[in-house]
């Protein structure tokens, strides 16, 4: 073949002698949709030893159970139990796990069987599964004013819209609708509401359990389904317990086979995340679906992990989530503290009765990215601008601020850098 016919082959097959495959051309178009966190990006500053960072909402890995996790896969990989833990599983999950968590989602207020709860590699993956399960392009998802930022990235794959979640007396259900019909291409639907009720990512705040019967009076005026994250639902350091939505749907309705809110749950901030287990607790039709998903897209989540998970879990959760809670406590403490002192005036920020998150609202005018660009260079101090979780880009005088992987001597000193960079701005 000429050279000259060789190039023509190529340039038709959509190759270009310089830049190789067009890529781009050949991905769906939910692809679009698809950025990458700024949390996840951030999360590389952890391994700079002079940056103080409050941006990674994660654990702190010095509270792992690490000498029960090497007892539990030791005792896993031995004696009879060793072929079941390497082998195929279920797509539903281990079943002594899923027994366990029967007993947790009962000391909640949610009564149900194994056969409500399926086994996720960490409540993420149950929020990208529901996005697929519910979401046409063009049906508009209900979320918070921010929201959590891995929620819009699991449900964007799956092209919706997205509506603020409020409260009836706020909007009719009949705006909700004519919304959606506007937004949607076709006419897309309104289909469901997601909300995380308590210490959420990333305000830190807390629904009330009035705001809670409000989501679900919603839910039934529009029909639609309620997803409730509780990735932080454990972690609470001042005042009562709120009952999860799942529990207050129940209570309405008598039974978890006649709720439409679907419970995500997780241990990855109680026990480790590196293992990845989750868990959605439902109504059987919906977690007959998510099995049928999971079967397509990874089998079932590692049985081995599973394993583990149940024998720490069975033998010290509870004094686990003490041990945590007695230490966050303290660094949330000690955030609010340096907060008071150090802010300039006009500056506000939540106070959460639990979880990792304070969220921050500087005046008019300013702009997180660029904050965060000169907290880096001159002070060494790193957070999460707020604009990454609101759906609509809003937000850009906001930022979230992490007291997890902190002691208290490095909150007070990162808190009055960051003061500095915000007086000066």
């Amino acid at each position: 073949m000429s050279t000259q016919m060789q190039q023509d082959s190529a340039t038709a097959g959509g190759i270009s002698a310089a830049h190789g495959l067009d890529w781009p051309a050949f991905f769906a178009t939910r692809a679009e949709r698809m950025k990458a966190s700024e949390i996840r990006e951030l999360l590389k500053l952890l391994d700079q030893p002079d940056v103080i960072s409050f941006a990674g909402g994660i654990p702190d890995p010095a509270l792992f159970p690490a000498e029960a996790f090497g007892a539990a896969l030791t005792a896993a990989l031995s004696g009879a139990s060793r072929g079941a833990a390497l082998q195929y599983s279920v797509s539903e999950g281990y079943r002594p796990l899923r027994d366990w968590l029967v007993s947790r989602m009962a000391s909640l207020g949610v009564e149900c069987s194994a056969d409500n709860i399926m086994i996720t590699s960490g409540s993420q993956q149950a929020l990208d599964y529901l996005g697929k399960l519910f979401l046409s392009k063009g049906d508009t998802a209900l979320v918070g004013w921010p929201t959590y930022l891995g929620a819009l990235q699991a449900f964007n794959a799956y092209e919706p819209n997205y509506d603020r979640l409020t409260p009836l007396g706020n909007r009719s259900a009949d705006d909700f609708r004519e919304t959606a019909t506007a937004k949607g291409p076709g006419g897309g639907k309104v289909k469901f509401a997601y909300a995380s009720a308590d210490f959420a990512n990333p305000t830190g705040e807390t629904l009330a359990a009035s705001a809670r019967q409000n989501i679900l009076d919603l839910a039934s005026e529009l029909d639609i389904a309620v997803i409730e994250d509780a990735a932080y639902q454990s972690l609470r350091y001042d005042g009562d317990e709120v009952p999860p939505l799942l529990a207050l749907d129940i209570a309405r309705n008598g039974s978890i086979e006649n709720t439409r809110t679907i419970y995500c749950g997780s241990f990855s901030k109680t026990l480790a995340p590196g293992l990845r287990v989750g868990w959605v607790c439902a109504a059987k039709p919906v977690i007959s679906k998510l099995v049928l998903i999971k079967q397509a897209a990874d089998l079932h989540s590692a049985t081995l992990n599973q394993m583990a998970i149940h024998t720490v879990a069975s033998n010290g959760f509870e004094a686990q989530v003490a041990k945590i809670k007695a230490t966050y406590h303290k660094r949330r403490d000690a955030m609010l503290a340096a907060l008071g002192s150090y802010m300039p005036e006009g500056v506000s920020w939540t106070k959460p009765d639990g979880g990792m998150f304070v969220w921050v609202t500087l005046p008019e005018g300013f702009d997180g990215a660029a904050l965060l660009a000169e907290s880096l260079k001159t002070e060494r101090v790193a957070f999460v601008p707020g604009k990454a979780f609101f759906a609509d880009g809003s937000g850009a005088n906001t930022l979230r601020l992490s007291f997890s992987c902190a002691n208290e001597a490095m909150i007070e000193e990162g808190i009055k850098r960051l003061g500095r960079v915000v007086r000066g701005g």
